[in-house]
């Protein structure tokens, strides 16, 4: 049975208009997730027409940062006047801000237009997965969100191999247009085919809640990503206003009335606290491979941008099958064993990019990539199936959209985590490295250059993000212990759904 507040427009007796919303949904997942995959292959043609690779990271970070503190809000506001609204205006905004991407001018205005892309990416991944927690049931759950985390794994196919196309062929900037008619498109249908009953009441927004939010993660993941390079004084300044925010925060939300942290999920309820926690570091590990192996393959290695996209399509390609199949064995086995595998695969992966060398070529870089799409593939479809079931529709906005602002941080303090390794071990190694990788990375720069110093620049990429790897390995060793807290025989077929 689907729940009492769930969509269902009259008239309609076969669940067609299911179906024309579930494609709705998978096309702006699509969307927003294929931006990740595509600007993380492009990024090196970027920095070499942009300059600016000491703060590539923020490119990602700012994006993600955004998208991860917008996501409670949005959450909060579908479960308080209903989902259309909500996806709707955050469409609109992620589309205004793709189409200011394409005409940046530098390092800083792009940043910031990534910003406003990353306000309004944080309504359409939580929103679009929570209206299809609304309209399947906890079984159905299992297929469907097996074909949006598949979406990942496609975008990730789709956005490295259309992102070379166009740097290779056309210019970077259109990278960020490509979204514009999947966006229109998918607005347009759901503004024909969703309908709610949203009962309409008197609600108190929390933004005191929402500016703590932003304040506390903003400062945490500017002195984690730019730290090395912070005076002491503004160092410390920004961690004293992040840890007061986050203090501040939590205080906050345990008392006012409505919470745009609901912390009472937390507290009741097992599966959200571990579906968050591994969504989080499962996140980390994702986005500290994808930002950055690209980089790898074209800075260290010497490849095209082909080559580089090439292997973080091999990630997708995995992750999709992987979303498919990880439906099926989760209710055929049990949640805690289908997320122990994946985070199994995350581990293995990792270390493959832990043991990657120059001469191994794109083949070692592309099975490691590989290996981590399993993971992802899997962990994604469990960790938000089981979350979704575990709460009543009141708080299923809310449930998702806090998992899922979990998996955005975690991606975001991958991404600004790897970014602030990879920067301090450049500085360790020769503190004028930074501008000199820039031209390592354009490709006709890189010709110009002398061999000894391509083999020194190579050296110095080849160290410095190997660091990196070894922090993503870390991170994928905790989500494997994080998935082993899921109870042990629950399953998408014996969880029982609370509305």
């Amino acid at each position: 049975m689907q729940d009492s507040k769930a969509p269902r427009p009259a008239g309609d007796t076969d669940g067609s208009w299911r179906r024309l919303v579930l494609a709705a949904c998978l096309m702006a997942t699509f969307m927003a997730a294929v931006e990740s995959s595509i600007v993380a292959t492009t990024i090196p043609t970027i920095v070499a027409d942009l300059g600016g690779f000491n703060v590539f990271s923020w490119v990602f970070t700012i994006y993600l940062l955004t998208q991860a503190v917008s996501i409670p809000i949005y959450g909060r506001l579908a479960d308080l006047y209903g989902r259309r609204p909500v996806i709707f205006v955050g469409t609109g905004l992620f589309l205004t801000g793709s189409t200011l991407c394409g005409l940046a001018w530098d390092m800083p205005s792009l940043i910031c237009f990534r910003a406003l892309e990353g306000i309004g990416a944080g309504a359409i991944q939580p929103i679009a997965a929570t209206i299809l927690g609304d309209i399947y049931t906890p079984t159905e759950r299992g297929k469907v969100q097996g074909l949006v985390s598949s979406v990942f794994g496609v975008s990730a196919v789709i956005g490295p191999s259309l992102g070379a196309f166009l740097i290779q062929y056309v210019s970077w900037r259109v990278v960020f247009w490509v979204n514009l008619p999947i966006g229109i498109a998918a607005i347009a249908m759901l503004a024909l085919f969703l309908k709610e009953n949203v009962q309409p009441r008197r609600h108190k927004v929390d933004w005191i809640g929402s500016i703590l939010l932003l304040l506390a993660f903003g400062s945490l993941m500017l002195t984690l990503v730019q730290g090395g390079q912070l005076t002491t004084p503004w160092f410390v300044a920004l961690l004293v206003v992040g840890c007061s925010a986050l203090i501040a925060l939590i205080l906050h939300e345990r008392t006012t009335p409505e919470p745009m942290l609901p912390l009472e999920l937390w507290r009741a309820n097992r599966i959200v606290v571990v579906g968050s926690l591994g969504s989080c570091f499962a996140g980390a590990v994702m986005m500290g491979v994808s930002a950055f192996l690209p980089a790898y393959v074209q800075g260290a290695m010497g490849q095209t941008a082909i080559a580089g996209g090439l292997v973080l399509g091999a990630m997708s390609v995995s992750w999709a099958l992987a979303s498919i199949l990880g439906a099926r064995l989760m209710a055929a086995t049990s949640y805690r064993l289908t997320a122990g595998i994946g985070a199994l695969s995350l581990v293995l992966g990792c270390l493959m990019l832990v043991l990657l060398r120059p001469e191994h070529g794109p083949l070692w870089a592309s099975v490691g990539s590989f290996v981590i799409g399993i993971g992802m593939g899997l962990c994604n479809t469990v960790f938000i199936v089981s979350i979704q079931a575990s709460v009543p529709w009141r708080q299923r906005g809310a449930a998702t959209s806090s998992s899922m602002f979990l998996r955005f941080v975690g991606q975001a303090v991958g991404a600004a985590g790897c970014g602030a390794v990879l920067n301090f071990t450049m500085l360790r190694i020769d503190p004028d490295a930074a501008r000199a990788v820039d031209r390592l990375l354009d490709v006709v720069a890189r010709v110009a250059l002398p061999p000894a110093e391509i083999a020194r620049l190579t050296d110095i990429v080849a160290r410095s993000l190997h660091n990196a790897y070894w922090l993503t390995l870390i991170l994928a060793l905790i989500t494997l212990l994080i998935s082993q807290g899921l109870p042990a025989r629950l399953s998408s077929r014996t969880q029982l759904k609370p509305d």
